[in-house]
């Protein structure tokens, strides 16, 4: 047995033409209208497509329903080879975003695999359906070549990731028994550039807010009544302008992180952030002094989201009787999101505003969660995927973006790697979604790499 043939076999099935059929037939299945009668396509996904491809690796798989949201079922695969071995848990999830159809570039169809050049496009394709495909089949390769792994394998696969993971919470908790493992391996989000194997242990988590001003009923001729009558959206500008400066640095210094260890950010300090393939950096924006790196990675944002005041789509010449601002706090694991609304209350009564309300929306989720560089296993994994490839790997201890790893760091907790086969410019929630086939081809190497030095150096339980 040899790790270089299963890394074959893997190219094998990309060359042939296999996994582009694999996924196409995944993508063809709309999984990104969970309400608008989706249920169906939903449990259809887990139970027609990942299950049939699980069982055939052995894996005993059941449907779990969503003790919060029927519209979004899970999966949970068991291959177990022998109790008494280690495990690892490997996440995925089967949801996507509305396809949006009649925006794509000509002759692209959501919900057709498309190749143009290096680029493969179709709904769901980047974001999850194409990086969950990829570690499946590298995991099949790395068993059709070994046979027995010497460890064991649960898959635990959602369709509500795009709805902030209703559910998910409640699942690993009441199924905790049955997900128990010795290491999480996922794939979402994007490398830090499509060239560079990224490794990161966790994600920043997201903090929602609403922000508001009710002065009266109804609006006022601005002429009669201008000049006497205080202007709700000129107070709420105020009052965003208070708490974040116009450099985008944050002005409340209780949403700031509160320390940032010294191990993390010597890690954070070696990126190289270009924004390659997306919109140029405004490298004046943010908090002064850090690295582009450490502001997405090691640092907290305060966003405003969107803002209405007067009725923007037909203004009239009248002074509105109220405003409202949707705001957002990207988090570290250094900042505790009980204290936001406190601090931001503090700060607007300090400041005059009062009359401020502050709502924190419901469908905020989770903690932030990181990883240490030195932890074991992001020492295995880097030593894999530079063996395979022979090429520099980065590990980033967090994303900067948000997934609900704090579920399996805190909940299940287990150590986290996530591997990620995008990038940033992949228009994962917007029209021509797409990934790239070069990254794809390498992912499949590098997983069925992992697998197969998985069952050589995971640590054995004691």
């Amino acid at each position: 047995m040899e790790k270089n043939s299963a890394i074959a076999r893997a190219l094998n099935f990309f060359d042939d033409g296999s996994f582009f059929a694999l996924l196409a037939d995944w993508v063809a299945l709309d999984t990104g209208n969970p309400v608008d009668n989706g249920t169906t396509q939903m449990h259809q996904y887990l139970k027609e497509k990942i299950t049939p491809f699980l069982e055939d690796m052995d894996f005993d798989c059941r449907m779990v329903e969503n003790p919060l949201e029927p519209f979004a079922p899970f999966l949970i695969g068991r291959r177990i080879e022998d109790e008494s071995l280690p495990s690892i848990l490997i996440y995925g999830h089967g949801d996507t975003v509305p396809p949006m159809d009649g925006g794509w570039q000509e002759g692209l169809v959501p919900l057709v695999l498309t190749r143009r050049g290096n680029r493969w496009y179709g709904r769901g394709c980047a974001d999850n359906k194409g990086q969950h495909a990829i570690n499946l089949v590298a995991l099949n390769c790395a068993i059709s070549e070994r046979k027995k792994l010497g460890y064991n394998v649960i898959i635990l696969i959602e369709m509500g990731e795009e709805s902030g993971s209703p559910g998910l919470h409640e699942l690993c908790k009441r199924e905790k028994k049955y997900l128990e493992a010795d290491l999480l391996i996922a794939s979402d989000g994007p490398r830090i550039d499509p060239d560079v194997i990224t490794i990161f242990g966790g994600s920043r988590a997201v903090f929602n807010f609403d922000c508001s001003i009710t002065l009266r009923k109804g609006g006022h001729h601005s002429g009669n009544w201008g000049g006497l009558l205080a202007n709700p959206g000129i107070i709420l500008s105020h009052a965003l302008a208070s708490m974040v400066d116009k450099n985008g640095k944050i002005l409340i210094d209780g949403l700031r992180p509160e320390s940032i260890p010294f191990s993390i950010r010597k890690a954070i300090e070696k990126l190289t952030v270009r924004g390659e393939k997306g919109p140029a950096i405004d490298s004046w924006w943010g908090e002064p002094g850090l690295s582009a790196a450490m502001k997405v990675y090691g640092w907290n944002t305060l966003e405003v989201l969107a803002f209405t005041c007067g009725t923007p789509d037909r203004p009239v010449n009248a002074i509105p009787p109220k405003a409202w601002a949707r705001c957002h706090i990207r988090f570290t694991a250094d900042s505790n999101p009980k204290k936001f609304l406190p601090a931001i209350r503090a700060h607007l009564d300090h400041h005059g505003f009062s009359m401020v309300e502050i709502t924190e929306v419901p469908n905020n989720y989770g903690l932030a969660t990181r990883m240490e560089p030195d932890n074991p296993f992001v020492r295995l994994a880097t030593t894999s995927f530079e063996e395979t490839l022979g090429e520099k790997v980065v590990f980033l201890p967090n994303l900067g973006g948000t997934l609900p790893n704090d579920v399996f760091a805190n909940i299940l907790g287990m150590p986290t790697l996530w591997v990620p086969h995008s990038y940033s410019g992949c228009n994962q929630h917007a029209v021509n979604e797409h990934i790239l086939e070069s990254v794809t081809r390498e992912g499949l190497q590098l997983m069925t790499g992992l697998f197969w030095d998985l069952a050589e150096k995971i640590p054995v339980r004691a």
